[in-house]
């Protein structure tokens, strides 16, 4: 069992692991979150977003590229 722990590509995929969830996961549940919130969500929830933005910053920046969270507008003409 102590040959587990102590092997460099257990350490790796760990790694790999907190990484992706630090880069990847959470901020994409968090984009989902403040897109579908952002116009109803009370001033304790949206401090609670403004934390969780500042917290996962990397990963947002990521993927700000590649989403809109711009108004969608009424569907008229």
């Amino acid at each position: 069992m102590e040959s587990i722990f102590n092997n460099s590509f257990a350490t790796l995929v760990v790694y790999v692991g907190i990484i992706s969830i630090y880069l990847v996961v959470i901020p994409l549940i968090l984009f989902y979150w403040m897109n579908n919130r952002w116009n109803v969500m009370g001033k304790f929830e949206r401090l609670m977003v403004y934390g969780l933005v500042f917290l996962f910053f990397p990963g947002l920046i990521l993927f700000s590229p590649f989403l809109n969270l711009r108004l969608r507008g009424d569907s008229k003409g």
